[in-house]
């Protein structure tokens, strides 16, 4: 970066350009990410046509829009034709409406027409994210007219090494690899070299239920069909780790206690981001009401053992923390489909065992502590302990089980995440707690 800045500085725009189209294109876009906006258009305009739609595709959608304002409309037109088309869907789909204006005005008859289309599935489904550019052979083709046709079409398109195979109908029958392609000989039928046993989506299934589908199978590539079966597109391997990790991001942050949102950090208003946090704030601030009212039931034993009220945050706090273990297992358990509502009692018995486990270990400690470190009387000590020891399993059980009660309520398991399994093993803690101790202090 310092040597760009220093060739720039010097208006040396001739070595400068021998630089950048020796650099990977997505290294420069990160380079123009921290670059003033006339710094990097200078840039831009110094790359050639080829090299320069490439990096276009890799720029964050304020730099794209500030380089569709700043150049000629042949200029767009060039890039708007060379990047491939769910990457130019993507692209406008980020854009405002005077910007996508401006690109479908310079953008061919028929390709707009795919954007059009591309445009109208639903947000998250296959066909939002699904690519054309694919090449698909029918089947009474030989190897050799198949090959012929490879070469003609192959450098448009974006997925190459799997080739799809259709009837006249157009529907979807097979798939072949150029590896066996290559390798078939010349007189021999595609029909009869193809792999019938393949796995395919629909149009508006759930891109999160795809990527699972890409893990599972350890696909690089998948046809997209309709509900007739016809060959509509394919989903390649590098748009669905941006779904794992855009879908991942939605589950951290309703982990979070917070609506999900696709802005970076630190591009998005203050205001957005409030708006983001707090509804669920409010929701657990009411729900943490319940603790409130289970001290007020009990407290006139707090005020005949004020010092009762010093274990309360060290129950709470060490039940939240086992319950969210639970749950964050449990909740990518289920996102990985390692994890079913029918394996309930499997999860329930492991958590059991587990938590007696880890409960007896930190009640051990915990007795010792305040027995012989606080000077507590065995009684005190004791409820303590047992207290934590119920706490525990009780929190590890809740939590295993929430996220898999969700799931078969349709609602997202992370929701069941650590605020609000926090919030019920709170209640939870303070009356086992307020119990035992009425039944061992007698008071």
């Amino acid at each position: 970066m310092e040597e760009i800045v220093e060739l720039l500085e010097q208006n040396k725009l001739a070595e400068l350009k021998e630089i950048l189209i020796n650099e990977n294109p997505i290294d420069i876009a990160d380079v123009f990410e921290d670059f003033p906006k006339e710094k990097y258009l200078i840039i831009f305009k110094l790359l050639p046509k080829d090299f320069s739609s490439e990096v276009f595709s890799y720029l964050s959608p304020e730099k794209q829009q500030d380089v569709i304002e700043n150049i000629t409309d042949d200029e767009i037109k060039f890039i708007v034709e060379d990047m491939y088309l769910d990457d130019t869907v993507d692209f406008i789909e980020e854009m405002p409406a005077n910007i996508v204006d401006k690109i479908l005005k310079n953008t061919s008859s028929d390709k707009r027409k795919l954007i059009n289309q591309m445009l109208k599935y639903p947000e998250n489904s296959a066909g939002s994210v699904m690519t054309v550019e694919y090449i698909s052979f029918k089947d009474n083709y030989t190897v050799k007219q198949a090959i012929e046709y490879y070469r003609k079409v192959a450098i448009d398109k974006e997925e190459t090494d799997i080739c799809f195979v259709t009837d006249t109908k157009k529907k979807l029958v097979g798939i072949i690899s150029l590896k066996t392609l290559i390798l078939s000989k010349d007189d021999s039928y595609i029909q009869d070299e193809m792999d019938t046993n393949f796995v395919s989506v629909l149009t508006l299934d759930d891109q999160e239920e795809i990527a699972a589908l890409f893990r599972k199978y350890d696909l690089t590539t998948m046809p997209v069909v309709d509900h007739e079966d016809r060959l509509v597109g394919v989903i390649t391997v590098d748009d669905i780790v941006d779904v794992i990790d855009q879908e991942n991001t939605e589950d951290i942050q309703k982990m979070a206690a917070m609506n999900p949102s696709d802005e970076e950090y630190l591009k998005e208003s203050v205001v957005s981001l409030a708006k983001h946090r707090i509804l669920w704030l409010l929701v657990l601030m009411i729900s943490a009401t319940f603790t409130g009212l289970v001290i007020k039931k009990y407290e006139d034993i707090l005020q005949s053992a004020v010092y009762l009220a010093t274990f309360i945050p060290m129950l709470m706090d060490t039940g939240g923390n086992a319950g969210s273990q639970s749950a964050t297992l449990v909740i990518r358990g289920i996102a990985l489909e390692e994890i079913e509502f029918s394996d309930i009692f499997k999860v329930i018995w492991k958590e059991l065992r587990v938590s007696i486990l880890v409960g007896f270990i930190l009640s051990a400690v915990n007795f010792i502590r305040i027995y012989y470190f606080t000077r507590s009387g065995l009684e005190t000590s004791l409820v303590v302990a047992i207290s934590m020891f119920l706490i525990v399993i009780m929190a590890k059980v809740i939590g295993g089980v929430l996220p898999l009660v969700a799931k078969s309520l349709k609602i997202d398991p992370a929701i069941m995440a650590s605020p609000l399994i926090t919030t019920i093993v709170d209640t939870a803690a303070l009356i086992i707690f307020f119990k035992l101790s009425v039944i061992f202090l007698h008071i």
